[in-house]
């Protein structure tokens, strides 16, 4: 079965397309495989926990990143469409404050890889979406930190009129200037 991996317009953020066998009976497809994922990416990665969440239109969440033990994540959306965003935060690259972002959504089956070391966030552009995403480590809230979601420095692009929906949380995220920074 390959999957079809493409690097975004940050390289190590990677879309991935899995082969869909669909009939009259409906569809089946590998959500994930370990040896394709790693032939794919380019790294052998474990997941040790798996999120579910369910969201309205015009929810944003995130932009979030964890500044100790680092989460890599694999997203997809498995009801509904979303706007995923992944932007760079490594003081070090040379893609420093730079973001990707692509279209998720149960119709077209695409996952995202974003490595240790982006913001993570989506917005939701159906009437509701699901959305799942492995992790390469566990969700430690004291560690997590937001990024604003319309830090005028990144310029995030997101298709919505006006304003979206967010928890207070994300609300209080903190410009690229403010934020923690990876090295």
């Amino acid at each position: 079965m390959k999957i079809i991996v493409t690097p975004t317009s940050l390289p190590e953020v990677k879309l991935i397309e899995p082969k869909v066998f669909g009939d009259a009976r409906g569809f089946f497809f590998e959500s994930f495989n370990a040896r394709e994922f790693a032939e794919g990416v380019g790294e052998q990665v474990d997941f040790v926990q798996d999120n579910h969440s369910l969201s309205t239109q015009n929810v944003l969440r995130g932009l979030h990143y964890q500044v100790e033990r680092p989460q890599g994540k694999l997203v997809r959306v498995v009801a509904g469409e979303v706007f995923d965003v992944a932007v760079d935060i490594r003081a070090s690259s040379p893609n420093f404050g730079k973001w990707t972002g692509v279209r998720l959504s149960a119709e077209n089956k695409r996952q995202l890889w974003i490595p240790a070391g982006f913001a993570h966030g989506f917005l939701v552009l159906s009437e509701r979406a699901e959305f799942l995403y492995k992790t390469t480590d566990y969700w430690l809230p004291e560690y997590e930190r937001c990024l604003v979601w319309n830090d005028a420095q990144v310029g995030i692009e997101w298709p919505i009129d006006g304003e979206p929906v967010l928890a207070a949380k994300d609300a209080a995220g903190k410009t690229l200037a403010e934020a923690e920074h990876y090295a």
